[in-house]
């Protein structure tokens, strides 16, 4: 849509946007004469099809004939190809269109003399106007148009990459000399508004150590989408790799290898393919525990072509997840005896691991005598252990001595880890079993 002010003017701005033409289709489709007298299995007999062929050939050559004025056979399917109702046309677009988020906006742009004089010095702008900013995209201040005579024009091209959804306004204008010398100002404008050709949702699921990422891509447009590339950027101390079914014919694929690589076809008014990653941390340490702390994942990058080839690409926004609960201290069960003698000692081997990036402890650890249950492990000798301080990101190994007082399965359970100087208690260990024999 454009907006020219109140005012004669001897210029005039026209402005027509360069994309990739249509294909003009010719409706209604047409159809076979046999197609109205026999089904598809006459051609099993191949001489029924024969008779049927050349009796239906004589009558639409008789119903083409030049001299036939009515028209008659505008309805029938001279050539196979004719059933799809392309005319071998293509179409220039009459509009601006649909523009979408992510392509390249390409405008052919011709100032018109519609005058009987000429007009002299023409300073021409160019610009993109949204609600965030405005891009300058022709400037002809330092090298005016010297001369625009009667009846004659001046044509350029300007291109954008839409990166915002919205409102956008092309603004066009003119300074120059009309034909009785007097300085006019001409600007014009021209509005469209950007949407959004495609949707990505995406579901985060954690197992254990492993994250899970599933992404789905919806085509918005109005034509199918063919999508070279959907490449996943992990974040920092992230590693991603993608997921895929196993293939029906792999021979096929070894054949093509990665040299041609078909696209993706994602089909209009709302279809959809999904996609799935398998992201694991890769940095030990500190930057593990810096990943697990943060919900960012990483973006997706996705590239597309229209169905003539128009190229598209757009940028995730970050895709966050659910940050893992990272402990300051963990305790873990590196070692238990696998049959334990009733009233006997036994060691139970285990790791205090510090996450955080400063010395904690020294520790003291004790069996909590605050329980539902009645407990059957206990210490052996000393009922408190002390443990020394341990340092940023490290670790320290200990064996603690217990004793069993009733047969069957016991639980080892209620350890508590106590930090002496900062006067926090931990109950880190899930409960322990053991079988106890007499």
């Amino acid at each position: 849509m454009s907006t020219t002010p109140q005012g004669i003017h001897s210029l005039a701005f026209r402005v027509m946007r360069l994309c990739k033409p249509s294909f003009h289709v010719e409706p209604p489709f047409r159809l076979d004469p046999s197609d109205l007298f026999v089904g598809e299995d006459i051609f099993d007999d191949p001489l029924a099809a024969s008779n049927l062929s050349s009796l239906l050939s004589s009558h639409v050559n008789k119903s083409t004939d030049s001299s036939d004025m009515t028209f008659a056979n505008r309805f029938l399917l001279h050539h196979p190809s004719d059933a799809m109702g392309f005319s071998g046309l293509l179409v220039l677009p009459q509009s601006f269109g649909a523009i979408y988020l992510g392509e390249t906006f390409c405008s052919y742009i011709s100032i018109n003399n519609s005058s009987n004089f000429e007009v002299k010095d023409v300073i021409i702008k160019a610009e993109i106007q949204t609600e965030r900013e405005r891009i300058l995209l022709l400037d002809t201040s330092k090298s005016p148009v010297g001369t625009i005579h009667a009846g004659g024009h001046y044509d350029f091209i300007v291109e954008h990459d839409v990166k915002e959804l919205g409102a956008y306004t092309m603004v066009c204008t003119a300074l120059y000399n009309d034909g009785d010398g007097e300085r006019k100002y001409l600007p014009q404008f021209f509005k469209f508004v950007v949407a959004n050709p495609l949707s990505v949702r995406t579901k985060v699921r954690t197992v254990k150590e492993t994250t899970y990422l599933e992404a789905c891509i919806e085509n918005h447009t109005k034509s199918n989408l063919y999508v070279d590339q959907v490449e996943f950027e992990p974040a920092p101390y992230w590693t991603a790799k993608i997921l895929k079914a196993d293939e029906l014919y792999p021979a096929d694929n070894l054949s093509t290898g990665e040299i041609v690589k078909p696209p993706i076809i994602v089909r209009s008014g709302g279809g959809i393919h999904n996609y799935l990653y398998q992201m694991k941390i890769s940095s030990p340490g500190s930057e593990q525990v810096k990943a697990k702390r943060s919900s960012i994942l990483g973006k997706l990058q996705i590239s597309w072509r229209t169905n003539l080839g128009e190229p598209g690409r757009l940028q995730t926004q970050q895709i966050l997840g659910t940050p893992s609960s990272c402990k300051e201290i963990e305790l873990q069960v590196l070692g238990i005896p696998s049959l334990i003698i009733l009233d006997k000692p036994f060691s139970v081997h285990l790791n205090l691991t510090n996450h955080t990036d400063r010395e904690l402890g020294p520790f003291e650890v004790w069996l909590s005598k605050n329980s539902a249950h009645e407990k059957f492990v206990m210490f052996n000798g000393l009922q408190t252990m002390a443990l020394p301080a341990v340092e940023a990101f490290g670790s320290t190994d200990f064996h603690l001595n217990l004793v069993a007082t009733k047969l069957g399965v016991q639980r080892i359970s209620g350890l508590i880890v106590f930090d002496t100087i900062e006067k926090k208690t931990f109950e880190l260990l899930a409960d322990v079993e053991g079988l106890m024999k007499g």
